[in-house]
This record gives C-alpha cells, sequence and structure tokens, in this order.
C-alpha cells in the first residue's frame, strides 16, 4: 500500500469522483488527538459518500441515515491506496486531531 497527499485545491475533486465510483463500503471512523484520545466513532457503517465544501471548509462523511460526521478546518489529507483501491484516509483539522477512516466491502451471503 502507498500513502500520498491529497493537496487541498484536489479535495473536492477527489471525494466528488470517490462518492460516485465507490462500490458498497463500509467505513469505521476512528478519532485521535493528545486532548481527545484515541475515540472510535463509527463502527463498520453503511457509507453514502464523503464531500467537501470549499466555502464552509469542511470535509462530511455521509453514513446513511445513522452518521455524519463533519470535519471542520481540515488541514491535511492522506489516503492509504493500492491496486485493490482505498483502504483508508486520514484527515488532520486545525485542532490536530486525526479523524481516520478505514474501509472495508460488506461480506456477501453465500447462496442460498
Amino acid at each position: 500500500m502507498a500513502t500520498r497527499e491529497i493537496p487541498q485545491d484536489h479535495w473536492k475533486d477527489y471525494f466528488d469522483h470517490f462518492s460516485m465510483v465507490m462500490d458498497s463500503e463500509l467505513v469505521e471512523i476512528e478519532v485521535a488527538g493528545l486532548d481527545v484520545g484515541d475515540q472510535i466513532e463509527a463502527e463498520w457503517l453503511p457509507l453514502s459518500g464523503i464531500s467537501y465544501d470549499p466555502k464552509d471548509d469542511v470535509v462530511v462523511v455521509d453514513a446513511g441515515d445513522v452518521l455524519q460526521h463533519s470535519i471542520r478546518k481540515p488541514r491535511k489529507i492522506h489516503v492509504d491506496e493500492d491496486d485493490n483501491g482505498l483502504h483508508s484516509m486520514d484527515i488532520e483539522c486545525a485542532q490536530g486531531h486525526h479523524h481516520i477512516l478505514r474501509f472495508k466491502a460488506p461480506l456477501a451471503l453465500p447462496a442460498g
């Protein structure tokens, strides 16, 4: 797997493209920081999409009707990806917190 930083001027296009081409993914969201420790915000919820609004300077992770996780004033976005796709994302906000998103495809049920 290779980790790379997404330049800020590409955030909106990157997330728009990701949300259009993603398969049925599940997302786990962890928030880590010296003042908050490590906290799991969501465990393997169906991911509806991720967007970036440059006007309000916020990344929104949408897990359907269950959760909308907002990351205000993001500073850096790193993605961990390879030929099989995107595995995780680390979004650092202005408070110095790391919002770590991990992705996996749901398990297919055996044929009945």
